[in-house]
Formats: structure tokens, C-alpha cells, sequence
């Protein structure tokens, strides 16, 4: 895997998922004209409420000759979650923290990658394990922050923010989600409050990634796991753009460690 980031908040609710499935089904199937888009792998590591399998539609994980998982393939995106491996798929997973990390470690090192320019990781809500496991055992390229408008979501993300900070992963960037709703006459409604998410960027000097609004179209989408992204005119391109540019302004920056023989 060229590059790994998290899409990570430190609340729940606020759309870190979707925000995750739509992003990579755009990366994935959109680009700039005159280049081919990424291949684009999906990790859902949040392991107690995992929805990845939901949003992106559903599939299957089969074992290969060498005994390794064949992740799904939805929207030209590679995806694992633990929800395959479920025998039911409303059976609670019921770990300490010790098993985060063997959890994590397994998909990512016993699945059949294959090439991958960007992976992109879902995690749970919050700062405990799953999130320090990912850090400890990835080299993670950055994170994206998620979350909406309201103080009450601000204050959980802003541990979040710090989180990483403190394990030394860059945050490449702020993304509003539920950020207004359009009324039929046409009016903005905004529900949880705006501008939260744009000023939380300025305020830690990040980069606001864009807003996304409450439309009945993400929530479809969703539930039918064919996510909006797939439309041309969907509003995470612009944001799946920004990450991609992100990612690349930091490798560009990163200084390169030549090894002498």
C-alpha cells in the first residue's frame, strides 16, 4: 500500500463512515482528465459497529491458495471488514483492547492486497485503542478529520485532533459533515449549527476540506449500498480531490531517505 489514511472523529454519529465509503468510491472512479484514478483499497476497523459491508453493498471474503482473504470488490474499491466474519451479521463484537491491535494487524497483513495506490481507513469514534493499535502498527501518510457544525461534536473532535498530534500523524485535513439541509422552497436550514467544522480548521492552522449537506441522496445511498459518489455531480468529489492533492503536497514535502551500500 503506497499510502494509508485515516478517516477518523472523535464522536460518533458523524458520518465518518459514509464519508469514508463515498470518498474512496470517488477516488476510485473519478480523476483530473488525462490520468487514471487510484486503486483504492477500504479498511473498516471499527470493529464494533462496522458498516462499511452496508454502505459500499454488500460481497463476500473468500480465502485464497496461499490462505490469505480476498477482500470484496464494490465501485472499483477493495474493501475488509470484520463483519464478514461474523456468523450473523447482528452479532455483537465483544473485545478488550488487546485484541484491537490483532484485529488490526490481520487486515491488513493477512488479505490479498495486491496493488494499492491508497488505502483508506474507517475507524471507530473516540482515542483509545483502535486508534493508537492503526498508529503503532501502520505507517500512517495522515488522517481526515470529520465532523459537524455543533459545539457538541467540535469537543470530542478537538481530542482527536490533539490524538494525533501526539502519535505523530499529520491531519491533512477538516471535512463538515451535515452541515445544512435544502427545504423544498429552496431555504438552507441549518440544523446543527454552521460553520463549526471551518472554524475548527482555522483554529489548529488545517485545512477545511469542504462541507457536505444533509441530502436524502447520501442516506439512499447508503441504505442501498450504491454510495452517492457515484453520481458525477456529487459533493465529495471536490472534497476526495483536496485529499488527493493533500496526499501528494505531503509526499512532496517529506524528505526522501536514501540507504548507502
Amino acid at each position: 500500500m503506497k499510502k494509508i489514511i485515516a478517516i477518523a472523529s472523535g464522536k460518533g454519529g458523524v458520518g465518518k463512515s459514509t464519508l469514508a465509503a463515498n470518498l474512496a468510491v470517488s477516488l476510485a472512479n473519478f480523476s483530473p482528465e488525462g490520468s487514471r484514478p487510484p486503486k483504492v483499497a477500504l479498511i473498516d476497523v471499527d470493529f464494533y459497529g462496522p458498516s462499511i459491508p452496508t454502505l459500499m453493498g454488500g460481497g463476500e471474503c473468500k480465502v485464497d491458495a496461499n490462505e490469505k482473504f480476498i477482500p470484496a470488490l464494490r465501485h472499483g474499491v477493495k474493501f475488509i471488514s470484520i463483519q464478514f466474519f461474523l456468523q450473523n451479521p447482528d452479532d455483537p463484537v465483544i473485545w478488550r483492547g488487546p485484541m484491537f491491535g490483532k484485529g488490526i494487524n490481520q487486515l491488513f497483513n493477512d488479505v490479498s492486497w495486491g496493488e494499492v495506490d491508497i488505502c483508506l481507513v474507517d475507524l471507530p469514534p473516540g482515542t483509545g485503542d483502535a486508534q493508537l493499535s492503526l498508529a503503532q502498527l501502520v505507517q500512517l501518510d495522515g488522517a481526515v478529520i470529520v465532523t459537524t457544525p455543533q459545539e457538541v461534536s467540535l469537543a470530542d473532535v478537538r481530542k482527536a485532533v490533539k490524538m494525533f498530534d501526539k502519535v505523530q500523524v499529520p491531519v491533512l485535513g477538516v471535512v463538515e459533515n451535515m452541515a445544512g439541509f435544502k427545504t423544498s422552497s429552496g431555504e438552507v436550514e441549518h440544523i446543527f449549527g454552521q460553520g463549526g467544522g471551518e472554524k475548527l480548521a482555522g483554529d489548529y492552522g488545517l485545512e477545511f476540506f469542504g462541507s457536505i449537506p444533509i441530502e436524502t441522496a447520501i442516506r439512499e445511498g447508503g441504505d442501498t449500498g450504491k454510495p452517492a459518489a457515484l453520481a458525477k455531480d456529487s459533493c465529495f468529489h471536490q472534497i476526495a480531490e483536496k485529499l488527493n492533492f493533500a496526499v501528494e503536497k505531503r509526499a512532496a514535502e517529506t524528505p526522501q531517505v536514501k540507504i548507502m551500500n
